[in-house]
């Protein structure tokens, strides 16, 4: 069984302000180790499910958080940015059995955690066929593109319920929720444990249940919070400006949603 892993570091348990998911800052060691653990955590329980290789994908800033010696030996990282459109999916295609998410947050225009957004802070909403979307279901729809199941979703509570509307086989870990410019989060210990647990018992399930379903057509709707971002997305091919600050695109075909994003997303 060949298993795939996104992870976040917004949607761990504790984290709370901007600068503990800075790499430049002091209070990023922590996080770091909590992001690892819960990746670790998650690697585990796919172990136990009977996977024999594990694809992890560190998505997060600059896309080098995770400690790899404290992952599984059964463990391939993929670090940094190749440029690939599938950006926090790099690496998935249709030999995977599933697919995880570990560490994501709510999205951009929410109030799930303090650190909501979608892509980049430059977003003051992000959205896929009217539905407002958070990061996950841009990963979860690159997921559906090669018929890979999603199954399981660890983070923040609001993005879990959320998720769980859109894939309603998804099975969740919330670690934390977010009330106003707080958390209220559970002991890094308790998290690790019930990802560990989650993830097993998600794979052990028919995985079948939670493929993404894939609409034959995208219109995607992007607000930049600068105006000047949305008028030189205008530029990109299929691309119409609807507003000051708004930029759609349209598509079929969801790779080319990517590659939109690869490109315009500022």
């Amino acid at each position: 069984m060949k298993i795939y892993i996104t992870a976040d570091i917004e949607g761990v348990t504790g984290a709370t302000y901007w600068d503990e998911t800075d790499q430049k800052n002091a209070y990023y060691a922590e996080l770091r180790e909590q992001m690892t653990a819960e990746v670790a955590a998650a690697c585990e329980g796919a172990l136990n499910a009977g996977a024999t290789e594990i694809w992890v994908k560190d998505a997060h800033g600059w896309a080098h958080n995770i400690i790899p010696a404290k992952l599984p030996r059964e463990v391939r990282l993929v670090r940094a940015w190749s440029g690939h459109p599938f950006a926090m999916m790099q690496e998935l295609d249709e030999t995977f059995h599933a697919a995880l998410a570990i560490g994501y947050h709510s999205r951009a225009g929410s109030n799930g955690s303090p650190l909501a957004h979608t892509m980049t802070g430059n977003m003051t909403y992000f959205k896929i066929n009217d539905q407002y979307a958070p990061e996950f279901m841009v990963s979860a729809y690159t997921a559906g593109l090669v018929r890979v199941p999603v199954v399981f979703l660890s983070g923040d509570a609001a993005l879990c319920q959320e998720a769980q509307v859109f894939i309603p086989g998804l099975s969740t870990v919330a670690v934390m929720r977010g009330v106003g410019n707080t958390t209220v989060s559970i002991h890094p210990h308790l998290a690790v444990e019930r990802i560990c647990a989650g993830v097993e018992a998600a794979l052990k399930a028919d995985v079948s249940r939670c493929r993404v379903p894939m609409p034959g057509h995208f219109s995607v709707e992007m607000r930049y919070r600068n105006h000047a971002d949305a008028y030189r997305a205008s530029f990109f091919p299929g691309v119409s400006q609807i507003g000051p600050h708004t930029a759609q695109f349209e598509a079929d075909d969801y790779f080319e949603v990517l590659r939109f994003f690869s490109f315009c997303v500022a």
